[in-house]
């Protein structure tokens, strides 16, 4: 989604020089990005939301409704049934991305993520680096400002992967969009290995989208999320809220797993993070409304941890 009018650009590039000059990562700044007036742009604090991926078996629409009527302001869309599971990917036309975008808005929803899916780096890396551009515009399309990126768990697309993810930073940065690795196996399983890739970038505009219960998970619950998050330190700009039960389950809703939650957000903050979106992504599995019920109970559980109003 390109944009001709050199009035525009020049908005975009005195925004992007404000936020480097005030030293902001592009993501912090939330939906103060999205065209919103000044005195109304400011998010609170912590940005309480849900992802779309505990209704995955339904429409998108379902889960929409779902976030809207369990109490969120904020979403994240990911995954639901429909022609492909993840709901707007590289080749989804901008178009039906800005519908997408439009639904939300209907419920009351801010978008603050998208989960798209992966570059094609496995064709080129060219091609990466067009499709992941096509996940960027569509994140302007749909009105989310971080694109949620889960890496690579092949060794021999890993470089191409990451050259990809380097070529596209500013561009990202460009339009408002910030670009985030989440702990997803693998090769990035942990913080040490997200910090390396990250560093291995060298972009403010790449940070780190942090998931306890992916820490726990793929270490098959060896390895504590609160001793795992002190070696990313001024790198995480927003958490996937997962929880983790033995033997290996994050199907659970956020509270009621083995995540020491208190611990894990007072070393998140003693580490930088301070403010930005916490978007439950997994609750206890169900029908709609159980699924609803529990993501309401996470709303309470987040509300009560943070001392915030969703």
């Amino acid at each position: 989604m390109t944009n001709g009018t050199n009035g525009l650009d020049k908005c975009r590039m005195s925004r992007r020089e404000f936020f480097k000059a005030a030293g902001l990562v592009w993501v912090a700044a939330g939906p103060a990005l999205n065209g919103r007036p000044a005195e109304l742009a400011q998010p609170p604090r912590w940005q309480i939301g849900c992802y779309t991926r505990p209704w995955d078996q339904y429409d998108y629409r379902v889960a929409l409704d779902g976030i809207a009527e369990a109490g969120y302001r904020y979403a994240g869309l990911m995954t639901a049934k429909g022609k492909s599971w993840i709901i707007i990917t590289c080749d989804t036309p901008a178009e039906e991305a800005a519908r997408i975008g439009a639904e939300a808005r209907q419920r009351g929803l801010t978008v603050v993520s998208l989960y798209g899916g992966d570059p094609p780096v496995a064709r080129s890396l060219q091609a990466g680096i067009e499709g992941l551009k096509r996940l960027i515009d569509n994140c302007v399309a749909c009105g989310a400002t971080n694109l949620l990126l889960g890496g690579t768990a092949d060794a021999k697309l890993q470089a191409d992967y990451y050259k990809a993810v380097a070529a596209c930073c500013e561009y990202a940065a460009s339009k408002g969009i910030g670009l985030s690795l989440k702990p997803h196996g693998g090769l990035n399983a942990t913080g040490p290995q997200c910090r390396q890739i990250i560093e291995s970038v060298g972009h403010p505009n790449f940070r780190l989208w942090y998931d306890p219960g992916n820490i726990f998970y793929y270490s098959q619950g060896k390895l504590d999320p609160v001793e795992d998050v002190a070696t990313v330190d001024g790198l995480v700009v927003g958490m996937s809220v997962k929880d983790f039960r033995p033997p290996n389950n994050v199907m659970v809703t956020p509270g009621t797993g083995q995540v020491q939650w208190r611990k894990l957000m007072d070393r998140l903050q003693q580490g930088g993070f301070k403010r930005g979106p916490l978007l439950v992504e997994c609750v206890e599995r169900g029908d709609p409304a159980k699924i609803t019920a529990e993501a309401r109970k996470a709303r309470l559980f987040l509300e009560e941890l943070t001392g915030q109003k969703a």
